[in-house]
């Protein structure tokens, strides 16, 4: 293990969770089971699976004054995080999500940010020394644009590595952003959304991440579910597989990849190591329900390698 120092900076969420046999269409009902209210937002998601799988992690983030925030910074520093940089913002409710989860273990989800939007460009400056001092910025989409763009900023000019989730998916990625990332972490439909290339083989993953690397960004990871990971780098491009397991709920499988991706880039090991430490614990939280629930602890993870071997989808 190394002392490099990992800063995550996004949202926190309440996630209210229905499994549902099929998801439901516009206009339809669908009856439900298993309702329960767990912790997640894919910024807490990313540092909790830092944190787990052996990062020295930081999160900077805003909670609502309500007992879900409260209750949800007593979580993350029980997971051995910093959260000196989580801010209860007055007046505000915490972050929720509504996700289905259907008997395949895929989801719907719908958002609403509530104190995420307090997470702004004055709190990003105050807290410029925790970006700069950190060797990894990790950060995602579900808090202010201009606040992603301006800690990329001072990310970039302090030599700090940045790794973008570009989740949810937009459109609208200013070149300030974009020029600022060192690593891209899209799935198959965000890179079609970033990109316009549909993105369903390895030809597709390609020719999406080759458009991406016209930005300036020097690695692209493309998701591909089960199939594994495109990677794009420098050194070459090629397709690393993923493990065969049965989804029980896929909620967190991103946000479990990216945490695990930059903690073990942060401990030293190789790009195409690193991907594969991803992949196996993406793989493992999708055999679990809920988000953060599902993230698996890095002694529970190093047992599981053991036992199971990457293969083609």
């Amino acid at each position: 293990m190394t002392d490099r120092k990992i800063l995550v900076i996004g949202s926190v969420n309440v996630d209210h969770v229905l499994n549902v046999e099929e998801l439901p269409r516009a206009g339809e009902t669908s009856a439900g089971s298993n309702y329960r209210v767990v912790a997640g937002g894919k910024g807490a998601n990313q540092a909790v699976a830092c944190a787990r799988l052996g990062g020295d992690t930081q999160f900077l983030a805003c909670v609502g004054d309500d007992p879900e925030g409260h209750e949800a910074i007593a979580a993350l520093s029980g997971d051995g995080m910093d959260t000196s940089a989580v801010k209860v913002s007055p007046g505000c409710r915490t972050g929720v999500a509504l996700i289905f989860v259907n008997d395949q273990g895929e989801n719907c989800i719908g958002i609403s940010a509530e104190a995420n939007t307090q997470l702004t460009t004055e709190m990003v400056r105050s807290n410029q020394q925790a970006i700069s001092s950190a060797d990894y910025l990790l950060m995602q989409l579900e808090v202010p644009l201009d606040s992603i763009t301006l800690a990329a900023e001072i990310a970039r000019d302090a030599c700090t590595q940045v790794i973008l989730n570009p989740a949810p998916a937009t459109k609208l990625l200013p070149d300030q952003l974009l020029r600022c990332i060192d690593i891209i972490t899209p799935n198959q439909t965000e890179a079609e959304i970033l990109t316009g290339v549909r993105v369903n083989s390895e030809g597709d993953a390609a020719r999406a991440a080759e458009l991406l690397h016209l930005h300036g960004i020097g690695i692209v990871i493309i998701t591909m579910g089960r199939s594994g990971a495109y990677v794009s780098d420098q050194s070459g491009k090629h397709m690393m597989s993923g493990y065969r397991v049965t989804a029980v709920d896929t909620t967190a499988a991103g946000d479990t990849f990216n945490g695990a991706l930059v903690a073990a880039l942060a401990e030293g090991r190789e790009l195409e190591e690193a991907v594969n430490f991803a992949n196996a614990a993406a793989a493992m939280s999708v055999t679990k329900g809920g988000a953060q629930a599902s993230i698996p602890l890095r002694k529970e993870l190093t047992q599981w390698l053991l036992d199971h071997t990457a293969t083609k989808a």
